[in-house]
């Protein structure tokens, strides 16, 4: 199985080479799948670029939706784009710059807005909260607060896994949950270093491994900070309905889905691996040895602190003062980050770490979910699949969308999912009778946890070198997981969320 993409900003991810590395010398061979695959992509969308236009999409109202020749190319584009991201015949940022390319090549959009998109506000916002992550750990304070938690564990084993659980799913509030998980790995090692001396796989590692992959992408969906994948989706959401989705906004509707997941997973992993052992011995002191060991809190740790408690608060003010209202949530990231320059808690070298492939997927996502949006082919694609759209069904299309997204985001990265799901969705949201910031609070729900497979986010790949568990048994534990995310994402649809204030319901 192909588990080397990485599915977020993935500083310092293991990883095995992509499949576009070929194999050097005079003994290279041709990569037949690769071939085959990044082939097929161009000729799906050299098929569908050249085919004539198919008929007209029909509304449950009698209303026609065309399909112009720009809005073909994009559907065609789109196809291609979710074949090379999906078998990564190239690296993904070259298929975000493809995708670009395409739209000026074959005049589906100007070039100024198919490449305008890679330098949207959100992209920017993207890089910025990979350099607030890049502060905490290169300043040491990930470290620093992993050992002041699990020393306040203690020696169970239960408990030991709570801890490690809220721990990562707290990092995932201030840092990208890929950064989290690749610096909390060597940790979690350590831990079950003092477990056991055995190379066979336990339940307790297990639990501890496969549950931090679990909880990190839980804990990554309440804030703008723990992926890219919300400020993608916000700034789609803002474009395409002119609402804006405030930093506080976001975390009061998902905080509260977030971590009733990381403790249903908790008592889920408890109940299906229960650890052998009901303590570590020694665990606590030697925790303690590792937290003095890195000395006293230094100058450029509290600075990072102040900084990005400073940029939190800066992302929370036009919530409460609209006199901050005029600035954007980019924009006051981008102030943070040059600050921890100015003040050198970081330098040009940890500049030179942010993972530009991955800027560049976003980019990619971006422009080709606005060329669906602009060209019409997302509203003619959701009248396509609308069907008699029946209003009571509303519930329903929500959790069908949830789950939709929920099992591409294994396939195919999760911004990417976003980009390719979002338009369709938010065109066919008002013809069930709901509104469009549930299908997006749900979608971001849906594609933080992808449960099934190793590929669908670098925290499951990095859980994966623990050795303590295989592909086939990530999947199966992975299906009653997923079980219960749609089950708590229909329990807050249906009556958490409109108690909370959200207008799920709207008068199509």
């Amino acid at each position: 199985m192909n588990t080397h993409g990485p599915r977020d900003i993935a500083p310092g991810l293991p990883s095995t080479p992509p499949a576009y590395v070929l194999a050097r010398g005079p003994a290279a061979r041709v990569d037949w799948k690769r071939l085959v695959c990044l082939l097929f992509g161009v000729a799906l969308f050299l098929g569908i670029y050249f085919a004539a236009g198919p008929s007209d999409a029909v509304d449950p109202s009698g209303r026609h939706f065309a399909l112009s020749h720009e809005g073909k190319a994009a559907l065609a584009l789109f196809l291609l784009a979710a074949v090379w991201w999906i078998f990564e015949v190239v690296p993904i940022g070259v298929t975000g710059i493809t995708i670009g390319l395409a739209q000026a090549l074959f005049l589906i959009r100007p070039p100024r807005e198919a490449f305008g998109d890679f330098m949207h506000p959100a992209i920017w916002f993207v890089i910025g909260s990979v350099v607030i992550g890049l502060s905490f750990t290169r300043t040491g304070l990930t470290k620093r607060m992993a050992y002041k938690m699990l020393a306040l564990a203690g020696e169970n084993t239960g408990m030991i896994l709570l801890v490690s659980f809220v721990m990562t799913a707290a990092l995932t509030h201030v840092m990208a949950h890929t950064a989290v998980a690749a610096s909390l790995f060597p940790l979690l090692m350590a831990v079950y270093g003092l477990y056991t001396d055995e190379t066979t796989p336990t339940r307790f590692g297990k639990a501890l491994f496969m549950g931090v992959a679990f909880v990190a992408g839980a804990g990554s969906i309440i804030t703008l900070l723990g992926s890219a994948r919300a400020a993608i989706a916000i700034g789609f959401f803002r474009d395409m309905t002119g609402i804006d989705v405030s930093f506080l906004k976001l975390s009061w509707y998902l905080f509260p889905v977030g971590w009733v997941m990381v403790f249903l997973l908790w008592v889920f992993f408890m109940l299906f691996y229960r650890p052998e052992q009901k303590s570590i011995p020694g665990l606590r002191e030697r925790v303690k040895a590792l937290n003095i060991k890195l000395g006293p809190i230094t100058r450029a740790e509290i600075i990072a602190i102040v900084i990005v408690a400073l940029t939190i608060i800066g992302l929370g003010l036009p919530t409460f003062a609209s006199e901050f209202a005029p600035f954007d949530k980019s924009g006051i990231i981008l102030l943070g980050i040059t600050l921890l320059f100015v003040f050198k808690v970081l330098d040009l070298e940890d500049l030179q770490k942010i993972p530009w492939n991955m800027v560049l997927l976003f980019g990619g996502a971006m422009s080709i979910g606005f060329c669906l949006w602009q060209t019409g082919a997302s509203h003619w694609l959701a009248v396509s699949l609308l069907g008699s759209a029946p209003n009571e069904a509303g519930l329903l299309f929500v959790l069908g969308m949830a789950l939709v997204v929920m099992l591409l985001t294994n396939f195919v990265i999760n911004v990417a999912t976003i980009a390719l799901c979002l338009p369709v969705a938010l065109v066919m949201a008002p013809y069930y009778g709901v509104s469009a910031e549930v299908v997006m609070f749900a979608s971001l729900v849906a594609a933080g946890m992808p449960f099934l497979l190793l590929i669908g986010a670098a925290p499951n790949a990095i859980a994966y070198e623990s050795k303590q568990f295989t592909a086939g048994e990530f999947f199966l534990i992975g299906i009653p997981a997923s079980a219960i995310l749609m089950a708590v994402l229909a329990f807050f649809v249906w009556l958490i969320w409109p108690a909370m204030g959200m207008a799920v319901r709207v008068v199509p």
